[in-house]
C-alpha cells in the first residue's frame, strides 16, 4: 500500500501519496516504463515495488497508443529477417539521416531496440512470423531497408492492452481521471529537481478541496503524449493533450518542436490513410459543401492514368507530406491538391474505395497494367488485382476494413472525407540518453520526448518509446533509489503551487461575463494553428499567429477564463493549452528567422518563391530548406518569471565513439556503474551481484 496522509493548506484538506516514482501517462511508452521499473526494483532488492511505482492517467484508453493507428501501423526495429545485415550504427545513421537529431539517443535506440520488441512478443503483442519464427519486415516511409513490422491496424492499442495486463499482475496501483497541474520542484538553476507532483482528481473538482492532490515523488517520468488538442485539424483522439505548459512552467527545456508530421486522413472517424489505404489506388473526388458537384480534382494536374495511380499507390509508404517529394509529380503533390481544395477553394474531398480513379481531362482509363513497375509488381506480389479498391484491400488487409466497420463505416458502400491532419510531433522535450531532462529526475519518455529530427521512418515512435522506457526505468531503479523529502519540507515545496492553482480555480469560479469563454478560446486556438502552424507555413503568417496568441495569453491573465458546464478543469486545459501554443509558435518563428525554408513536412510559402507546380497559383510559392540548418537543434525555453520564450540553437550530440571489452564490461556491470553518469554517483546492483566479492 502505498503510504499516504493529508496535508492542510489554508483549509484546503489535500491527499498527499509518497512513493519514489510516478509515471505520468497510460499509453505504451509510460505502462512499459512503469512495468519496467517495477522488474528493475525487484531485482534490485527494493522490497514491496508495488509500493513505489503508480502510473497517473487521464483516463485509461483515452490516449493516442490506445485510439490511434492506420492501415497496418507500423512498429519500427533493427532489422532481423532478410539477407541484408543490420546492426545498430546503422539503424543510428537512418534516424539521423533528416538531421537535427542525437546521434548517441539515436544509437542507444537502435542497440535496445530488439529488447524492447522481443519483451513486446514475449507478452503477446501478434507480432506476425513465418514458419521458422523469423519476424519479416516490410518498407515504411523514410526507410532504406524493411525494418518494419506490425500487428495490423490496432498494433499500439495491442501494445497497451498487454503491458497494462502486465502491470495489473504486479498490482502497481493506476490513479485513474487524474490531470497533472504542476510539477513541484526543488533547488534552482542546474541543481533544480523533481520531487513531487500536484494533480486534480478530475471526478471531483465539485469537492471541498477541488479534487486536488498530491503526490511526493523524488522521481516523475513523463509519458503524457503529443500536442493533439492543438490543432482543428488533427487525427489525435479528442482528449490528446499533452503536458506541455505544464513542463514549460517547470522550466523543462525543449527542442525541434518546429517538426510536426501531416498526413492524409479521414475526419470523421480519425484514422491515419497510410499503407494499403493508398496502394490499392482508391479514387479520390471533391464536391462543395453540401456535398455536390463531384469533381476529380486530381485529374488535371497529371499528365496520364499511369502518374497519378502510381503516385496513389506510393503515398502507402510516402505517407506523411514531404517537401522533398513535390516536385515532378511526386507522391506529395498529391497532399497539396487536397489542401489546395479544401483550403483555398473551400470544398470537400473524398476517398472512394469503390470505385478506381475516373479517367476524365484526357486521361486513360485505370487499369492496373498501367501502373509503373513499383506498384503494379507490389500488388501482383500480394494478389492484389482484383478489379476494385475494396476487393483489393480486403485481400490484402481486411482488419483495415473491420476496423472502420467498428467504427460505423461500412467502405463498401460509402467514402471516407478526408484531409490532410496534424499527426505526430518529431520533437518534444530534450532528454540526455537516459532520457531524463534537464531538470534533474524529471524523464520524459514516448512523443513527448523529442528524440526525433526533422524526418523519422514509419514506426520508429514506437521503438523510441519502448527504449526510452527501460532507459529511464534502468536509471531510476539503480541510482534514484532513495526517497528523499519529508512530509514537512514537501509541504513547504508544494505550497506555492496548491496556492496558485487554488487562486486560478476561484478566478475561473468567479469569472464575470466579460471573461473570455474557454470554448471559444480553443476553437480559436485550433483553427488559428491549423492554418498558420500547419502543413503550410509562412514568416508572416507565424507572425499574424503570434501576435493573436500573445494577444489572446495577455487576456488570459488580466480577465481570466469562465467555462459554461460546471467544474473548472477545461478552463485550466485550456489555459495550458494556450502557453503550450506560445511555446510553439515562438519556436516556428525562431527556425523560420533563421532561414529555415520548407522542410520535413511542411512547406514555407513566400511571394518570391518557386511553384511546386507550374498550373498552381502564387499563393504556393515556396521557399526550399536551409540544408545547413540540419546540423543544428533548435531549443526552446521558458522562464516563468518573464513569462516569456526563448530560443537558442546548439550542434546535435554527435555518435559516441570508444570500444568497449567484455570483461571490463562485465565487472561495470556487476557492480551497476553503467547505470551512472561519473564516479561520484553511487548505484545499486541487481540482487544477484550484491554480495559477490563484496560489491555493494
Amino acid at each position: 500500500m502505498i503510504d499516504r496522509h493529508d496535508i492542510d493548506f489554508d483549509g484546503l484538506t489535500i491527499p498527499v501519496h509518497s512513493l519514489n516514482t510516478v509515471v505520468v501517462g497510460s499509453g505504451a511508452a509510460g505502462l512499459n516504463c512503469a512495468a519496467r521499473l517495477f522488474r528493475e526494483m525487484e531485482e534490485t532488492g527494493v522490497p514491496n515495488p508495488e509500493n513505489e511505482v503508480a502510473v497517473i492517467t487521464r483516463g485509461i484508453g483515452l490516449g493516442t497508443s490506445y485510439n490511434s493507428g492506420s492501415d497496418k501501423q507500423t512498429y519500427y526495429k533493427l532489422g532481423t529477417h532478410g539477407e541484408e545485415p543490420d546492426a545498430p550504427v546503422d539503424f543510428a545513421a537512418t534516424l539521423t539521416a533528416g538531421g537535427c537529431a542525437h546521434a548517441d539517443v539515436a544509437l542507444i535506440e537502435g542497440e535496445n531496440s530488439l529488447r524492447g520488441f522481443y519483451h513486446l512478443v514475449d507478452i503477446g503483442v501478434p507480432f506476425p512470423h513465418n514458419a521458422r519464427g523469423g519476424f519479416v519486415g516490410y518498407k515504411t516511409d523514410h526507410d532504406p531497408r524493411q525494418r518494419a513490422t506490425s500487428a495490423g491496424p490496432w498494433t499500439s492499442r495491442f501494445m497497451v492492452q498487454k503491458l497494462l495486463a502486465e502491470l495489473h499482475r504486479y498490482e502497481v496501483p493506476v490513479f485513474n481521471r487524474h490531470h497533472v497541474v504542476a510539477v513541484v520542484t526543488r533547488g534552482e538553476g542546474d541543481a533544480t529537481a523533481a520531487c513531487g507532483l500536484l494533480c486534480v482528481d478530475m471526478t471531483q473538482q465539485g469537492a471541498g478541496n477541488h479534487g486536488l492532490v498530491l503526490f511526493n515523488c523524488p522521481n516523475v517520468v513523463m509519458a503524457g503524449g503529443g500536442p493533439g488538442a492543438l490543432y482543428a485539424i488533427s487525427v489525435y483522439p479528442r482528449e490528446q493533450m499533452g503536458p506541455y505548459a505544464v513542463l514549460f512552467e517547470a522550466g523543462v527545456k525543449a527542442h525541434n518542436l518546429t517538426e510536426s508530421q501531416f498526413g492524409l486522413a479521414s475526419i470523421e472517424p480519425r484514422w491515419n490513410l497510410s499503407g494499403t489505404y493508398q496502394q490499392v489506388v482508391p479514387r479520390y473526388f471533391s464536391t462543395d459543401a453540401d456535398g455536390n458537384d463531384e469533381q476529380e480534382f486530381l485529374n488535371p494536374w497529371f499528365d496520364s492514368m499511369s502518374t497519378l495511380a502510381t503516385d496513389i499507390f506510393l503515398k502507402g509508404y510516402q505517407w506523411p507530406f514531404d517537401h522533398d517529394k513535390v516536385a515532378d509529380h511526386g507522391s506529395s503533390l498529391i497532399d497539396i491538391l487536397v489542401q489546395n481544395e479544401v483550403v483555398n477553394r473551400g470544398r470537400r474531398v473524398f476517398m472512394d474505395f469503390r470505385e478506381n480513379p475516373r479517367a476524365t481531362d484526357g486521361l486513360e482509363p485505370f487499369a492496373l497494367d498501367c501502373l509503373r513497375p513499383e506498384a503494379r509488381d507490389y500488388l501482383e506480389k500480394s494478389g492484389a488485382t482484383q478489379a476494385t479498391p475494396i476487393e483489393r484491400l480486403a485481400h490484402m488487409n481486411q482488419p483495415s476494413i473491420d476496423l472502420y466497420t467498428g467504427m460505423g463505416v461500412d467502405l463498401w458502400h460509402e467514402p471516407l472525407e478526408v484531409g490532410v491532419c496534424s499527426q505526430h510531433c518529431n520533437g518534444g522535450f530534450a532528454v540526455d540518453v537516459w532520457w531524463e531532462s534537464n531538470v534533474n529526475r524529471l524523464f520524459v519518455i514516448g512523443e513527448l520526448a523529442g528524440t526525433h529530427g526533422v524526418k523519422r521512418p514509419g514506426g520508429s515512435a514506437l521503438n523510441s518509446g519502448q527504449v526510452g522506457g527501460i532507459r529511464a526505468a534502468q536509471r531510476i531503479a539503480h541510482v534514484y533509489t532513495e526517497r528523499d523529502t519529508g512530509a514537512d519540507d514537501f509541504a513547504a515545496l508544494a505550497r506555492p503551487a496548491v496556492a496558485r492553482l487554488a487562486a486560478l480555480i476561484g478566478r475561473i469560479r468567479g469569472a464575470g461575463r466579460g471573461a473570455p469563454d474557454a470554448a471559444d478560446v480553443k476553437e480559436a486556438i485550433q483553427q488559428r494553428m491549423s492554418r498558420f502552424a500547419g502543413m503550410v507555413r509562412s514568416r508572416a503568417g507565424i507572425q499574424e499567429a503570434l501576435e493573436a496568441a500573445q494577444a489572446e495569453w495577455a487576456a488570459i491573465q488580466r480577465e481570466g477564463l469562465r467555462q459554461q458546464q460546471p467544474g473548472y478543469l477545461d478552463a485550466v486545459e485550456v489555459g495550458e493549452l494556450a502557453l503550450a501554443q506560445l511555446g510553439f509558435l515562438e519556436a516556428i518563428r525562431a527556425l523560420l528567422h533563421r532561414g529555415g525554408g520548407s522542410r520535413g513536412s511542411h512547406l514555407v510559402t513566400d511571394p518570391e518563391g518557386r511553384l511546386p507546380h507550374p498550373d498552381l497559383g502564387d499563393e504556393w510559392r515556396f521557399i526550399p530548406e536551409n540544408t545547413a540548418l540540419r546540423g543544428e537543434v533548435l531549443g526552446i525555453a521558458y522562464d516563468p518569471a518573464a513569462a516569456t520564450f526563448s530560443a537558442s540553437v546548439a550542434a546535435p550530440n554527435p555518435t559516441p565513439g570508444g570500444e568497449f571489452w567484455f570483461e571490463n564490461t562485465w565487472a561495470d556491470y556487476r557492480n551497476a556503474s553503467v547505470f551512472t553518469r561519473d564516479p561520484a554517483e553511487r548505484a545499486r546492483p541487481y540482487s544477484i551481484y550484491r554480495d559477490e566479492g563484496g560489491a555493494t
